[in-house]
């Protein structure tokens, strides 16, 4: 049973969920198959970074990619890996809320606080309909849902359907994946104050940080940033002391490299509205920086030898490595 009841869940979350919450790849071997062993002494790498709570099962992670006893198996792992050292959400992204169902009861079993659910794609369109699919599921089950309204789902949740959906009981949060910022700060004003609004971008968190936010969820960009995240901690810390303008001034540092992040990751995304075609580059630069990462499940392509060369360069450049 999760640390909270249904009731309170909102509640629990305001006070719980801040920081980063990262949203890693995963280690796949030559013979296509997850490398648990390296997933394991990853996510020993993400604790000691000081990450505050990872998010792991989704597009990035290839979890859509496999079996579903795969998929079980996975978060049994990172569930053993963790071991209560850092809070664990899954991500939902069954069409079926049956099966969505199953794995919530299935991880919430394991020890995870939540789950960020997308809405289901093609099957149901409609405002109501995809309403109903979330309170059928909220009905069911007692794990905290973090809703993600992204182009990527077909179909960007409205502000009327987002003001009915964060009255569900157990919907605490929505990751704004629509990345247009002034949506961002309209549902943070239009929407009740005890639901938690996510803008998925380190780098306007310290913006965020003095506009009502209070997480970034589910990306990686603080992962990435390698021997640079130091500048993320000091920025942080600034603004935490009310130093604004000196913690911008350390946060502008950082913008070379979520540039390239950009290049690499966010905008082939929105370009292909698909996470598969950014996940070559995300797999070349978690090796560089000295984690896990292997190759590519197919029929997803890996990286040119001519990019993958391109990225280690820029990666030396930038300080990243």
């Amino acid at each position: 049973m999760p640390d909270y009841s249904r009731k309170d869940a909102k509640a629990w979350a305001l006070e719980k969920v801040k920081g980063f919450y990262m949203c890693p790849i995963s280690p796949v071997g030559d013979d296509f198959n997850f490398d648990y062993k390296q997933l394991r002494e990853n996510i020993d790498q993400f604790i000691d970074m000081g990450i505050e709570g990872l998010v792991v099962g989704g597009f990035i992670a290839e979890c859509w990619n496999v079996p579903l006893r795969e998929w079980l198996k996975y978060h049994q792992v990172v569930a053993e890996a963790a071991r209560g050292r850092i809070p664990l959400w899954t991500i939902i992204l069954d069409p079926s809320v049956h099966q969505a169902l199953e794995k919530l009861d299935y991880v919430e079993k394991l020890g995870f606080e939540g789950a960020e659910v997308i809405n289901p794609v093609v099957q149901m369109r409609t405002d109501d309909e995809i309403f109903d699919w979330f309170k059928y599921l909220t009905d069911r089950s007692n794990l905290a849902i973090c809703l993600y309204r992204t182009p990527v789902s077909g179909k960007v949740l409205g502000f009327d359907l987002m003001r009915r959906l964060a009255d569900l009981d157990t919907c605490v949060a929505v990751k704004q994946g629509h990345i247009i910022r002034a949506e961002t700060l309209k549902l943070r004003r239009d929407l009740r104050k005890d639901f938690i609004v996510s803008d998925p971008l380190e780098s306007v968190f310290l913006d965020d940080l003095r506009h009502g936010g209070q997480v970034v969820w589910g990306e990686l960009s603080y992962i990435l940033y390698g021997k640079l995240r130091p500048l993320v901690t000091q920025y942080r810390q600034l603004a935490a002391q009310g130093k604004w303008e000196e913690a911008y001034q350390v946060s502008c540092k950082l913008d070379p490299v979520r540039d390239y992040y950009a290049d690499v990751f966010l905008w082939t995304v929105a370009q292909t509205a698909t996470y598969a075609s950014a996940l070559a580059g995300l797999k070349v630069w978690f090796e560089e920086i000295g984690l896990h990462a292997g190759r590519i499940m197919p029929p997803v392509r890996e990286a040119p030898e001519k990019f993958k060369t391109e990225i280690r360069e820029t990666l030396r450049k930038l300080g990243v490595v």
